[in-house]
């Protein structure tokens, strides 16, 4: 079903089209209803035409070799997505799938090569789409290359989490130690000896014994929730080691290719040398 040609007058790539030749550009461009959850390709599959969205959102992404999934962007209307594949007909080098419900429009190949002879200008626009593209996936690259584990967990983090840490911590310090002890000594005296205050929790201070009681419970809760987080933490720090292994040994295998390479050519320089040298 061809498109609206008005919709493609709010495209950056087709805005110097003149009236007919957005209208004959509709005529050929396919419009496709893509549902809920539906793939629309996978990386790896061939193709040769572009898209664009005109409704919905559809996300675009790809596996790392840790079989991670990294999002390169997620489509909204008026984006274009596809044209690499479509340009050097090779295969996709991304997942597309439809976040809710989508319509996008289809142009394929021959489509794409008439806009171009008759209006050049919408290459540079689709180079300048590219382009886009290539920023964003130079930051993932930048990004993903090492991860700080406590700004990992900072971003998950709550202000009650954060106060349940710093409890922990100071629980476990000299100074929460010695101020407890300073307290019990300074309670054990004033109910015990005769400093002129009344007694309020005479022997076997039972008041002390139920506040140390409570202290202990919730200072007990409070570490729990500590470890848990510290549980995660490692969790998330084994996580970035395994991405960093992973990295190092495919740099180890790239530099190996790198080294067989430059030994083949040593060795046919060599051969060409001895070939030379010869009578």
């Amino acid at each position: 079903m061809p498109c609206d040609p008005n919709f493609l007058a709010a495209i950056r790539m087709f805005d110097h089209l003149n009236e007919d030749d957005r209208v004959a550009l509709a005529n050929v461009i396919d419009e496709l209803k893509v549902p809920a959850g539906h793939t629309l390709f996978q990386a790896g599959d061939p193709g040769d035409s572009l898209f664009i969205m005109q409704s919905g959102a559809i996300e675009l992404f790809i596996k790392d070799t840790a079989g991670q999934k990294i999002v390169l962007t997620t489509a909204q209307p008026g984006d274009m997505f596809g044209e690499l594949a479509m340009l050097d007909t090779g295969p996709r080098t991304a997942t597309a799938l439809a976040l809710s419900e989508s319509d996008v429009l289809v142009l394929d190949r021959g489509d794409l090569i008439l806009l171009f002879q008759r209006k050049p200008e919408a290459a540079l626009h689709m180079l300048a789409a590219l382009s886009g593209l290539t920023r964003k996936a130079d930051e993932l690259l930048r990004t993903r290359v090492s991860r700080n584990v406590n700004e990992e967990m900072e971003v998950h983090s709550t202000p009650l989490l954060r106060i349940a840490d710093w409890i922990a911590w100071f629980s476990g310090s000299m100074a929460f130690l010695i101020l407890n002890g300073g307290w019990f000594v300074i309670w054990i005296a004033i109910n015990t000896l005769p400093l002129g205050i009344p007694h309020f929790d005479p022997f076997p201070f039972g008041l002390l014994t139920m506040i140390v009681s409570l202290e202990a419970i919730f200072l007990s809760c409070f570490v729990l929730i500590s470890q848990n987080r510290q549980a995660q933490k490692d969790k998330v720090r084994a996580d970035i080691e395994y991405e960093v292994n992973i990295k190092a040994e495919l740099e180890i295998a790239h530099l190996h290719e790198k080294t067989d390479r430059i030994y083949e050519n040593m060795m046919a320089r060599f051969e060409k040398m001895d070939k030379k040298m010869l009578p």
